[in-house]
């Protein structure tokens, strides 16, 4: 069969029914009449009762978009239509139909409620964020506003206390409603817009059937319940503007917050508001608040030092004041950049960072380990292409797809940084994902180009996860004795 038809690819009911129609054309293009007689004639060979036998209409609709519960054993009867009995093939469109319908089954699952979860526990700074937020979503005219920014960089947290300020601020019968869309989850897809609206339209009062099929509608009849209401919508973790569109109810009054870890370009519905790392004070107040203040009074030099190190990410910083808190034995001191870095990435921040790499195209997922063979510096389009052995024109476009999903700040028109702990994490996939023979490649065409914008490459052999490789560094600091802050710097061991 030609390469074309492979259903194996798909992930969803409209793509296998694309698949579908791409199988007929193959077939020869047999007119629904004659895929209506062959399922007839199949179905009365296996002994189905005639009143089972599909009408021509019913036949013709498995070619239809849209579908939102297909008759799966249909189906498959229509690739038998086409194909015949060639096992090995009805195997493969089987196998495929399932994991779609399994899809679908999941994307179907909701988490939607008419009320707030509790907000953060633990909140600072961000006051001039708060308030500019609050400034956007008072407007008339787009009352919508998306908080977009990296794994863990508190997204969720500064919506839920955005959104419990708004409503101590008004009347007790302001409608609610909330959804984890589930953009970014580990397992499974994002939710199915239609399926939050449909739940949304129970928790507004709709009974089951006056609940209209399509999305369209479905969306059409949550803007009229929601009109002159005063509402205000939380839309956690969303996939892209596709998801987000139909759940924005653009009616006057209405609020809607979304966060996302996608740049949601294209969703004029709403403003966009980007949710940057923590400022040093407000890192150290977070560890402070997590770990309690005994905790960090007695160095607080050495607490900076921790919250630079971890790049000021909220999570990180959590995970870490957390630790501080259960381990009491632990020194200031012991938590020098390795175990530091290791602490955080296993207590969650590898988590997040794996689910938005596993959305990613194959070879963005590629760019951004090769990244960690790059010191913690600004790069450029020319330096991910040498890296890649691509021309700098794709490098670009890598490097864009990694700018929208947040695992890379662009810093400068055409330069661009890792954060540090998704640094560290492209260090542990590069030695799993990529051969020591194409690090190597790589490597040596880095060093060819010279890439430091600082002078020229320096060398240092480091172990990476076991694989020793001549690693860039930056250039060294002056030769000192080293201090408690140097060495958390580098890595050195320290004393309690």
């Amino acid at each position: 069969m030609p390469q074309v038809l492979d259903p194996v690819k798909t992930r969803t009911i409209d793509e296998f029914i694309a698949e579908l129609r791409l199988l007929k054309a193959w077939a020869g293009n047999p007119s629904i009449t004659e895929i209506t007689r062959r399922i007839h004639r199949d179905w009365q060979r296996a002994g189905r009762p005639r009143g089972e036998w599909p009408a021509r209409s019913t036949v013709g609709n498995c070619f239809q978009l849209g579908r939102r519960r297909p008759n799966s054993d249909l189906l498959l009867a229509v690739v038998q239509a086409l194909v015949g009995a060639d096992e090995a093939i009805l195997s493969v469109w089987r196998q495929s139909l399932r994991a779609v319908l399994g899809e679908a089954e999941a994307a179907a699952r909701v988490s939607a409620y008419d009320r707030l979860p509790a907000g953060p526990s633990v909140f600072v700074g961000r006051t001039d964020l708060v308030a500019k937020a609050e400034n956007l979503l008072s407007g008339q005219s787009r009352p919508a506003l998306a908080l977009e920014g990296m794994p863990g960089v508190g997204k969720t947290s500064l919506a839920l206390h955005l959104a419990h300020r708004l409503l101590a601020e008004e009347r007790t019968d302001t409608p609610v409603l909330f959804a984890n869309l589930r953009g970014s989850a580990p397992q499974g897809p994002p939710a199915d817009p239609a399926a939050v609206l449909e739940t949304f339209l129970r928790l507004l009062g709709t009974t089951g059937d006056r609940i209209p099929f399509g999305l369209d509608a479905r969306a059409a009849l949550y803007r009229h319940l929601l009109a002159g209401t005063g509402a205000l919508i939380v839309l956690d973790d969303a996939a892209d503007a596709e998801q987000i569109r139909p759940l924005v109810p653009r009616t006057p009054g209405c609020r809607t917050v979304i966060t996302s870890r996608s740049a949601l370009t294209g969703l004029d519905e709403c403003d966009r508001l980007p949710v940057p790392l923590l400022e040093p004070d407000d890192s150290v107040e977070l560890l402070r608040a997590t770990a309690g203040a005994d905790r960090v009074a007695p160095a607080v030099p050495v607490v900076e030092q921790i919250a630079d190190l971890l790049g000021h990410l909220p999570l990180a910083l959590s995970v870490i004041g957390r630790h501080m808190r259960d381990h009491p034995a632990w020194a200031l001191g012991d938590y020098y950049r390795e175990p530091l870095i290791s602490l955080a990435l296993e207590d969650g921040v590898r988590t997040t960072l794996s689910a938005s790499d596993a959305r990613l195209p194959k070879d963005a997922r590629r760019l951004l380990r090769l990244l960690a063979l790059h010191p913690l510096q600004e790069i450029d389009a020319a330096t991910a292409a040498a890296l890649l052995g691509e021309p700098s024109t794709t490098a670009e476009q890598h490097l864009t797809t990694l700018t929208a999903a947040h695992l890379i700040e662009c810093t400068a028109p055409g330069g661009y940084r890792l954060h540090p702990l998704v640094h560290a994490y492209a260090e542990e996939r590069i030695c799993i994902d990529e051969p020591a023979t194409r690090i190597r490649q790589a490597l040596g065409r880095l060093l060819e180009r010279g890439c430091s914008r600082e002078g020229a490459v320096r060398l240092e052999t480091r172990t990476l996860h076991t694989l020793r490789l001549p690693i860039p560094q930056q250039h060294a600091e002056a030769d000192e004795e080293p201090t408690m802050l140097q060495q958390l710097h580098t890595g050195r061991v320290l004393a309690a």
